[in-house]
This record gives C-alpha cells, structure tokens and sequence, in this order.
C-alpha cells in the first residue's frame, strides 16, 4: 500500500464558500503559505447567471475587499444602501405608523452598505486565488490530526497535508469544529426563510425596507436597476406550503406583504429556501484549529449581518495570525489562536443574541407589545445621536479594536 501524497502549508482552510477564500487572500497577500480545500466544484457558483442571491456588505466589509484589492472592480457591479426604514407590518396594511429610518447621508462615511449578488463577489474571489492560493476544488477535508509543531489533515481524494493550524470555515455543520471537539449551542426558530428577486416598475431609490410581521420579518433589499432581493420569513408550515407553489402562485401571497408602492412586481430569478436557527460554537479556537464565520456563529438573517460578522472573523484572524508570524511566534500555538477567540467571541455572540432578542420581541403579536416595539423604533428614529449611533454599528464601523482589514488598511 502506498503512503498517502503530503504537502506542507503554512494554513489550510476548509471551506471554499465566501469566508475561506477572504481570509485566504489575506493570509497570502501578507507572505503565508495557504491552501483551501473546497468541497464544492470550482464552477459549481461561478455561473455567469442572475440567480438572485446577494448579501448586504457593510460599509466595513467593502473597506476590507479594497484593502484585498477587489473593491474597485466590484463596486461599479452593486448598490448603494442609501437610506434603511424599517416598521412593524401585516400582511396588506403596510407599514406602521412608527418606523425607524435611516439615512446615509448623517454619516460622514457614505453609505451604511452595499447590495452585491453572490456571482460578483465569488467569483472575483475566485479569480484572485488563482496566482495567490492552492485552491483545490471539490476536495473536502476529512480527518485532522493535531500534533505538537502542526496539524494533518486528510482530504476526500486520499492526500495529506500538514498544516501550522487548520482553519474552519466549512459552514455550520462544521467537521472541523466536530472533529476539534468543539460542541455547539443553539435552536430552531421555527422559521424558513424564502429568498428571491424582482423586477418592479418604479425606482428603489437605494432604499433598504424591512417589515417586521408576526410570521416573521420581509427584507426588500435593492439591486442595481428597477430589481430588489427579497429575504421573507414566515413559519415552518407555512414556507413549505407557499415553497411548492408555482411562481404565479408565490407572487400572489408576496403581494400583499410586497404592497405596491413600488408599482407591479415580478420575479426576477429563481426562488430558494433555507430553515433559520441560531448555532453557536462554544470556543472559537482548539489546539492548531480555529473557526470563521457560520462555523463559529450562525445567526438570525433579520440584519443581513451573516456575511458581515464572518468578515469580521476574517479580518481579526488575519491580524492575529500576521501579527504572531512576523513576531517569529507558532501561528498554530493555542495562546495565539486564543487571541483571536477572545477577540472575536464577545461581539459574535452578543449580536447573535441581539438580533435573536430583535425576532422574538417581534414575533410576538400582543397589542400591548406591539405598541411598545413602535413607540421604541420611532424614538430610536427621533433622537439623532442614537439614530447615528446605530447607523455606525449596522455599518461595522464601531469595533473596538477595529481589525486593520476593516479599515481599510493593510496587514
């Protein structure tokens, strides 16, 4: 019997998604040695495609891509979030009389965010990796062993690599965090949510909608052009029933929650579905392991913050990982990834229940407490000094260190 093909890396990352390919850049731009393992085939996202899916970038997750060097061809391809108004709703009333509203403009920084479609952003990540980065496509790792200068990882085709510290960035049903024995917490929210796109006739205006309903909260995200992204909760029970209707079908129940204040609608792409439940890792970091993104934290969609706060994860672990190897330090050693843990895990966790506290108060349908939720929103609206104060924290801009990635700076 043969002994397995080995190769030595500075960094292995599990996880080809969005996260691992980031951190791999930045990793690489700084001089480490890395590779991604990646379960998915190369082409399996890279379609030239609209299909729909779009993230929410905060104004400091677009700071990180320049600093990448990515931003520049990618801006011109997203939308501007210019103003974000959101308000308790039902199903045909429309908004409530009390709304928290957003604008860009009482920011000194510009736009709290940016929409960009799921195509742009993975493939220009994509597209980096390949003079930077051991991108190996359609490889998953399967076995880690951790030993005292480095880790072995075993891959899906039978080959080894022995890296200073394995990174999880495989999603919430991580193997790595499994295997690690890192156990994770957490529940369902009883929750799925539909995501789509559409046309419609009138102008977005740049202006993010979201409605809070006692089904669950509708995000109308906008696109370039007369399009919007749409991410709809509603129950278990009821997202299947309204998942298996035809398209026809699924617009006449959104229609009614759409409103038409943006004129007709139509869908724009197809439609996808996922359950929403909220996971988290009880450590962020393990002897040469150390997890990123949905990995660590899997949060409530009801913000967009997903993407953003695995971003976050990036950036600090970049720093840290940097930082200990210039200063001639084991990356891998578990004092320097509990840097990064404690770095990391307090602000993770404490918007994962923020935003879990936000969907429960909302979900309930109480008059009493409906009343409250609209007075508090319309007095957070009112006040300028609040209004602006989360304006910045929606736009990543009040960490405390702030990671140099995310201000634009770089390693």
């Amino acid at each position: 019997m043969t002994a397995p093909t080995r190769t030595d890396v500075d960094v292995l990352i599990a996880g080809g998604g969005l996260n691992g390919p980031t951190l791999a850049l930045a990793l690489a731009g700084a001089g480490l040695s890395v590779a991604v393992a990646d379960a998915r085939p190369a082409d399996d996202r890279a379609a030239r495609d609209f299909d729909g899916r779009a993230y929410a970038l905060a104004l400091a997750s677009t700071r990180l891509l320049r600093a990448l060097g990515l931003w520049d061809e990618l801006a011109p391809l997203s939308q501007p979030i210019l103003q974000v108004k959101a308000s308790q709703g039902r199903a045909g009333d429309g908004a409530g009389p009390f709304f928290l509203h957003f604008d860009s403009a009482e920011i000194e920084e510009g736009p709290v965010g940016w929409m960009l479609e799921d195509r742009f952003l993975y493939g220009a990540l994509l597209a980096a990796m390949q003079d930077r980065v051991r991108h190996l496509p359609g490889i998953a790792v399967t076995g880690q062993e951790p030993g005292a200068a480095g880790i072995t990882a075993t891959l899906s085709d039978g080959s080894q690599i022995t890296a200073r510290v394995l990174i999880g960035a495989d999603g919430r049903g991580s193997g790595v965090a499994e295997r690690a024995g890192i156990v994770r917490r957490g529940w369902d929210y009883g929750q799925t949510a539909l995501v789509a796109s559409v046309d419609h006739d009138l102008p977005h205006d740049g202006i993010a909608h979201q409605y809070f309903m006692a089904t669950g909260p509708l995000a109308i995200l906008p696109l370039p052009g007369n399009r919007s992204n749409i991410v709809w909760s509603e129950t278990h029970a009821n997202a299947r029933a309204i998942a298996a209707l035809d398209d026809d079908g699924f617009l006449d129940v959104l229609r009614p929650r759409f409103g038409d204040f943006m004129g007709a609608i139509q869908l724009a792409g197809p439609r996808f579905s996922y359950p929403l439940s909220l996971s988290l890792a009880e450590r962020y970091a393990a002897p040469r392991v150390a997890l990123v993104g949905d990995a660590s934290h899997g949060v409530h969609p009801i913000a967009g913050q997903g993407l953003n706060l695995g971003l976050r994860d990036v950036a600090a672990l970049a720093e840290v990982l940097t930082d200990a190897s210039r200063r001639g330090e084991d990356i891998g050693a578990i004092d320097v990834l509990q840097r990064y843990q404690t770095w990391r895990r307090f602000d993770a966790t404490s918007l994962a229940l923020g935003m879990d506290t936000v969907n429960r108060l909302f979900a309930s349908d109480n008059a009493l407490i409906s009343a409250g939720r609209g007075l508090g929103m319309g007095l957070v609206s009112a006040i300028a000094p609040l209004r602006r104060r989360f304006m910045r924290q929606a736009a990543g801009l009040s960490l405390d260190p702030m990671p140099r990635l995310l201000s634009g700076q770089p390693l």
